[in-house]
């Protein structure tokens, strides 16, 4: 009989079942999602944390704390991000 593996998945759902930590993971979606995508970004074009803070005009800690989500960055960083990765930047209120 093979044992199944508890993932990451298994153990988000199971969390998502307590009304506090479901609000508190919600709250939290646009920091997660900027850091999942800036880190994408960064790894794809095979940059460090210093060097793309280099590029963009702000300090390594900078980019570390917009990855570990403990950051509020300003709109004016958003768009460097996004014009050094020829990307876009999309702004939802949900509309």
């Amino acid at each position: 009989m093979k044992n199944k593996l508890y993932s990451y998945k298994d153990h988000l759902k199971e969390q998502l079942q307590d009304e506090q930590f479901k609000k508190a993971w919600l709250k939290s979606e646009p920091e997660y999602q900027l850091a999942c995508q800036l880190m994408e970004l960064r790894l794809k074009n095979k940059l460090s944390q210093r060097n793309l803070a280099k590029k963009l005009k702000t300090s390594q800690a900078v980019v570390s704390r917009i990855e570990t989500m403990t950051a509020n960055p300003s709109l004016s960083l958003l768009k460097r991000i996004t014009w050094l990765f020829n990307t876009k930047l999309v702004i939802s209120l949900g509309i």
